[in-house]
């Protein structure tokens, strides 16, 4: 087996790590670099400046920096709570029921994000419920982005626990609350987590449904990127992603110190 020896691996390893630096590293590299640049004419900036990540102190990025970790916030928590029911209440259920509640978790993942947008647009753009214009259109179309992938991850957690464990524990005399609470819950913390992050980072970098949706009083990063290259500002959209960037990451690195914990009891 020619993968087996030094040489196969040591080449696997390096077309892996080219792979990597091409997709991953050349655009995240540039859009760093054209953050710090001032004028670029040629094949590299001919001149560097921090004014463009200075911008992104200015009140502006500023709400909308808050308007993304809010909204990735509260849209993910939600997805989370509503996927963690939908499995728990699913997991028992067995044949065709099953795969065609799951069709239906799983449909707006596999929409486009734009029709999502439109449809929630026209939806709630009359009374009886009126959403169009405020916050909460936008946190609707995050939550619908994001729920099928937090009922995915948590229904996966499940099937994976031994059954055993809550079978002894009702034998004990433990009720079904005790049981979700005690047992069922902490050996799902790391994908509750898990699930958890993944919905944040999905709900940071949101932009099809949002710009259908968002009222001008509430503008995420994303649609203030796309705002600025819209208008040719790319350097300032750079400054911005940078921005995007850093601020998905500090959370998500909390999220992950508390699944590493969770891990570990």
């Amino acid at each position: 087996m020619l993968l087996w020896s030094a040489a196969a691996r040591s080449t696997a390893w390096t077309v892996l790590g080219l792979l990597l630096l091409l997709v991953y590293g050349v655009p995240l590299g540039l859009i760093l670099l054209a953050s710090l640049t001032g004028q670029w004419n040629g094949v590299l900036p001919s001149h560097m400046t921090l004014s463009h990540l200075a911008g992104t102190l200015r009140a502006e990025p500023a709400a909308q920096l808050r308007a993304s970790v809010l909204t990735g916030l509260a849209a993910s928590l939600a997805a989370l709570a509503f996927g963690t029911w939908a499995a728990l209440a699913l997991r028992r259920v067995r044949g065709g029921a099953r795969r065609w509640l799951e069709l239906v978790f799983f449909l707006p993942s596999a929409l486009p994000s734009i029709s999502v947008g439109l449809g929630l647009l026209v939806a709630f753009s009359r009374p009886p419920l009126l959403l169009n214009g405020t916050v909460w259109i936008v946190l609707a179309a995050h939550f619908v982005m994001v729920s099928a992938f937090a009922y995915g991850m948590v229904a996966a957690g499940l099937a994976q626990l031994p059954a055993e464990l809550e079978q002894i524990a009702e034998s004990l005399g433990a009720g079904p609350l005790y049981r979700l609470r005690r047992i069922t819950l902490p050996l799902l913390a790391p994908q509750l987590l898990a699930a958890f992050s993944l919905g944040f980072a999905l709900s940071m970098g949101e932009l099809g449904a949002t710009v259908m949706v968002y009222p001008p009083s509430w503008v995420t990063l994303p649609v203030g990127i796309f705002g600025l290259s819209d208008r040719g500002a790319v350097f300032d959209a750079a400054a911005l992603t940078v921005l995007l960037a850093a601020g998905t990451v500090a959370v998500l690195a909390g999220a992950a110190r508390l699944q590493r914990l969770a891990g570990g009891k």
